[in-house]
């Protein structure tokens, strides 16, 4: 049986290097599309093109005509960018898999947990309405002509290079400087975090199976830790306490929009999962990074490099502020 032939456009981001590294190692012939700049080094034996999506013609000469079993594109983000791929590669692939978005889904959502059948609606976040769009475009693509959609919804995915909140090294070095830190809400709301070498033990079984056709999953861990917890574990991890101070996630959006559409459309709100759908074609899709595994690869990667532990001054001030204003007077800032 030949292998698998699977192209992957961007293939170096977080979740897709993850993908990247374990569908080599299952033996598929893997060609990675883009231009050639990202941080993260491809595994050996990939193929790599260098290309960029957002000059068809580029990837027209790159791939002359060339067909794969399944194309996977980790940078579409609008309408407009799906709309180059059904030119691009319409006719020439068994698959094309659309990575939408969880944050996709109702919010706030009208009960967990969440299914693929939970209705897509959020008002509240661009990001999330544009990955909305894209997936209507695809399910009508699929109904009118048939093309060979699957979309794959992706909740929050980290690494070892990405702390999980949105200020993200500055959140830990504020612990280690003894100051406090912003969580928003009261920090009880319910997150699901997926470490990338999880979600790639479900992912890449789906490429080329044919009852993923015309179909969504969305990909995640079981593991629903609150915003308080995981910022202890963070805190555990760098060998220091974590000294809370609740902020409501509209007064946080009053100071900095980019940081309150984050958490206004999606990490306010809890985020449950209930993965029976990816399980029932693979069935041995087992997450096994725990959170606190997970910090403690943050924080050493982190460490490794000084220059890794980048603090950003404006959302240092931003915390400084919000702290200021929010602090309980003789409280004891520990959930």
């Amino acid at each position: 049986m030949s292998a698998l032939r699977v192209l992957f456009v961007g293939g170096s981001g977080t979740i897709s290097t993850a993908c990247s590294h374990l569908a080599v190692e299952r033996g598929i012939d893997l060609t990675v599309l883009n231009r050639g700049t990202g941080r993260r080094a491809l595994p050996q034996g990939v193929e790599h093109v260098a290309a960029d999506v957002r000059d068809p013609d580029s990837v027209r000469e790159a791939l002359g005509d060339r067909e794969f079993d399944a194309v996977v594109d980790w940078v579409a983000f609008t309408p407009d960018h799906v709309r180059t791929d059904l030119a691009l590669f319409e006719g020439r692939t068994g698959q094309y898999v659309f990575i939408s978005s969880a944050s996709a889904y109702q919010t706030p959502p009208a009960r967990l947990p969440i299914r693929e059948s939970t209705p897509l609606r959020n008002p509240l976040w661009q990001y999330s309405r544009d990955k909305i769009a894209c997936e209507d475009l695809l399910t009508q693509a699929y109904r009118d002509r048939g093309v060979p959609v699957t979309v794959v919804r992706p909740s929050h995915t980290y690494d070892r290079t990405l702390v999980p909140f949105d200020a993200g090294w500055t959140f830990v070095e504020r612990m280690r400087q003894g100051k406090e830190v912003v969580v928003h809400g009261d920090g009880s709301s319910l997150w699901t975090l997926t470490h990338s070498t999880d979600f790639a033990r479900g992912f890449v079984p789906l490429l080329g199976h044919p009852r993923t056709l015309g179909e969504a999953f969305h990909i995640t861990s079981d593991d629903a830790l609150t915003w308080d917890q995981i910022a202890h574990a963070l805190a555990v991890a760098a060998g220091v306490e974590a000294r809370i101070v609740h902020v409501p996630s509209d007064a946080i959006a009053a100071v900095d929009a980019d940081w309150g559409a984050g958490l206004l459309g999606d990490k306010t709100h809890s985020a449950v999962f209930d993965t029976t759908k990816v399980r029932a074609l693979v069935p041995d899709f087992v997450c096994r990074v725990p959170f606190e595994q997970g910090a403690r690869e943050i924080v050493a990667w982190h460490d490794e490099d000084p220059a890794r532990r980048v603090v950003d001054p404006h959302h240092d001030r931003l915390q400084d502020g919000l702290v200021e204003r929010f602090r309980v007077p003789g409280a004891r800032q520990r959930a």
